[in-house]
């Protein structure tokens, strides 16, 4: 019979990995014939799986990825989307993370930025780092309202601590003269501290005209481009292709 009071003060300790690994043991007579520092080594890798699964959990919860399920094993590798292998496996090993690189990903609508965007941050979430994504239309709003209710202090720390911080649709609408400034102050705080992925159908060349300030566009370029990996997609749009294939099937 288990002892229930054993399960109760696992999980009082919150050693549910362990607590759920006793069960097992105690239900499958093989584990009996094992001696008492194998069965404690069984329960203690169980329970560091579990903590690294929960954690895994929080991070991708926490990171609001607009494509939750996207990964880098399921990435189209068609050779007329000309994506750079070297790169991208690169970008998978994590080191631009610790290096505290940024990602700059340009190509036209569908071409699948905003997908690879996220299975870059899931990838982070796997490694164990903090991940947010957020389009920067959207960002841009939350900024203006936090200077109206008192929280942009506040707002801005939070987006600091982030270790890879997704920012989708840049330069995808004309900036107001505040939304420049906020800008900078986000991309200030982070430079050479956090990764930041970009995704944009504007080229890079064009970066400069469209933050349309000279200075902050000097300012805020050379904290976003200056450490950071570049990437153009190509290809028809993968929207339309997926559209075409149902209808076709």
């Amino acid at each position: 019979m288990m002892p229930q009071h054993t399960l109760n003060q696992l999980h009082q300790l919150r050693l549910d990995g362990m607590a759920r690994a006793l069960e097992e043991q105690w239900t499958l007579p093989a584990s009996h014939s094992l001696s008492f520092d194998e069965r404690l080594g069984l329960l203690l890798d169980r329970e560091l799986a579990w903590r690294d699964n929960q954690r895994l959990v929080r991070l991708r919860k926490k990171a609001k990825l607009k494509y939750a399920n996207a990964c880098l094993e399921d990435l189209d590798r068609r050779p007329g989307r000309a994506l750079d292998e070297r790169l991208i496996a690169s970008l998978a090993s994590g080191d631009w993370i610790r290096q505290q690189h940024n990602l700059l990903l340009t190509g036209p609508t569908g071409a699948g930025k905003t997908w690879l965007a996220c299975a870059l941050g899931n990838q982070a979430c796997r490694q164990g780092y903090s991940t947010l994504y957020l389009r920067t239309p959207r960002l841009l709003e939350q900024l203006r309202i936090a200077h109206g209710d008192g929280s942009f202090g506040r707002t801005l720390q939070q987006l600091a601590k982030v270790d890879v911080l997704v920012l989708d649709d840049w330069a995808l609408a004309p900036l107001e003269e505040g939304a420049r400034h906020d800008l900078l102050e986000v991309i200030d705080d982070r430079a050479g501290n956090r990764s930041t992925i970009l995704t944009s159908q504007l080229p890079l060349e064009h970066w400069h005209g469209w933050i349309n300030d000279p200075t902050l566009a000097d300012a805020i370029l050379d904290r976003l481009v200056h450490n950071a990996y570049r990437l153009t997609m190509k290809g028809e749009s993968l929207r339309r292709k997926k559209v075409e294939e149902q209808t076709a099937s």
